[in-house]
């Protein structure tokens, strides 16, 4: 069973994500926050597989939780999915940077929803949405990368750097192999060695890192 944590300040909306997730044999609802400190707590006390996360909420909102939950070395295999209302909504660059496994709208199709936890859960990051690689890409254009930014990529290698390059643009671990003529296994070991160095919790992270130091930029292909 996938242990799933609903995060939202109107009970309706919890009520309606709880519907839906009962009427799923693989998918178990473990406990309902109402605000950001609230899921927190109830991270650390329940353990879920995946937060379903809503960013406006009181007290700490779903940007601040998010992040006290990728912080929190105890909850490391907690997979966090934000919830949102609108296509371009600000924070959600912010929740993927602090640690958000990807984000979808509150009008999701339901079966889209459970794919969407199964694949989170799965240790997956959510990047299948499109709106997804709009708002990063939106938000690196309003913000040229920094230097500092760019000093994150120094523990990398050249062969790293072109693997997170090409994670960055959306490529799969097959994908990439192509690309380098190296074997999908290959390319994993690749990946994972750079979410180490980077401290990337998943490879949400590695896009939103790729973009921030200029090694990928807006509208390339």
């Amino acid at each position: 069973m996938i242990r799933v944590l609903l995060a939202d300040d109107q009970t309706v909306v919890r009520a309606g994500f709880r519907a839906l997730l009962d009427l799923t044999d693989d998918l178990v609802v473990v406990a309902e926050a109402a605000d950001g400190v609230q899921a927190v707590e109830l991270a650390r006390t329940t353990h879920p597989d995946v937060v379903l996360m809503d960013i406006r909420m009181p007290r700490a909102d779903g940007l601040e939780a998010t992040r006290r939950i990728g912080a929190d070395r105890a909850l490391d295999a907690v997979r966090v999915l934000v919830l949102t209302t609108y296509e371009a909504d600000e924070y959600v660059f912010e929740a993927l940077r602090a640690g958000a496994a990807g984000f979808l709208l509150k009008d999701i199709d339901p079966d889209d929803l459970r794919t969407a936890i199964r694949t989170v859960s799965a240790g997956r990051s959510l990047l299948a949405p499109a709106v997804t690689r709009r708002v990063i890409e939106e938000f690196a254009r309003l913000k040229a990368p920094e230097v500092q930014a760019r000093k994150r990529l120094d523990p990398l290698t050249d062969r790293e750097r072109e693997v997170l390059a090409l994670v960055g643009r959306g490529l799969s671990n097959d994908e990439i192999g192509g690309r380098l003529l190296m074997s999908p296994l290959t390319a994993k070991t690749h990946v994972s060695r750079v979410m180490a160095k980077l401290g990337a919790r998943d490879r949400a992270q590695l896009v939103v890192t790729a973009y921030e130091t200029g090694l990928v930029r807006a509208g390339e292909g």
